[in-house]
């Protein structure tokens, strides 16, 4: 089996990539050891039904995780990974994009595994779209956009059945049943009052309501 490891470290949203070969036979028991201290190897080599990883690469656009490209022979899976915040963070992306992918309306990649590293952190792996280099029609976008909050229509309301964060803060999604209230109490009145806490400028808040 040969693999190659990408070793990457970031500051702020700066991202340092840098890679080596190596290669060992599947039944040598030092190669399984090192398998299993790494949980996303191991399920790409495992569940993911790949042999052998053929690369890893950075993939751009946020400064919160590391994201990662890891091509294999049963094609490519796109990492998101997080060394300081447990996995609560990505299990409730994989609930929203599962949510959405359900819908069949606007294509979201399909989460696979959501877990934590051994040493601390966690990861989330999901299916890895190719994208164009076209933006594509927007107002077909808009369309399925509007397919999608039909689609997912809850008797509940309007709200989730878990929270999850934007970023790396937090967003509570409490059913409401007006969309109004929904959005003035669980996305600007509360990101205000995050904004007070942190800062202890009551003024922030005041400003805002």
């Amino acid at each position: 089996m040969v693999a190659q490891l990408g070793v990457i470290s970031f500051s702020s949203c700066h991202l340092f990539h840098s890679s080596r070969q190596f290669s060992f036979p599947l039944h040598n028991p030092m190669a399984m050891a090192t398998l299993s201290t790494d949980p996303v190897r191991e399920w790409i080599l495992t569940e993911g039904k790949a042999t052998q990883i053929t690369g890893i690469s950075p993939v751009g656009g946020g400064c919160i995780n590391l994201a990662s490209r890891y091509n294999s022979d049963a094609g490519s899976f796109f990492v998101k990974t997080n060394r300081r915040i447990g996995p609560e963070m990505f299990e409730g992306e994989a609930l929203g994009l599962s949510a959405m992918y359900d819908t069949k309306s606007i294509r979201v990649p399909k989460p696979f595994k959501v877990g934590a590293f051994p040493t601390g952190g966690s990861y989330i792996i999901m299916e890895f779209i190719e994208f164009g280099s076209s933006r594509g029609d927007q107002s077909i976008l808009g369309r399925k956009l509007a397919e999608m909050h039909k689609a997912a229509k809850s008797e509940n309301g309007f709200g989730f059945h878990v929270n999850n964060t934007i970023g790396s803060t937090p967003q509570i999604n409490t059913w409401t049943s007006d969309w109004i209230e929904f959005y003035a109490e669980h996305r600007l009145t509360f990101q205000l009052k995050l904004a007070q806490q942190q800062y202890g400028d009551s003024a922030i808040y005041e400003r805002g309501l």
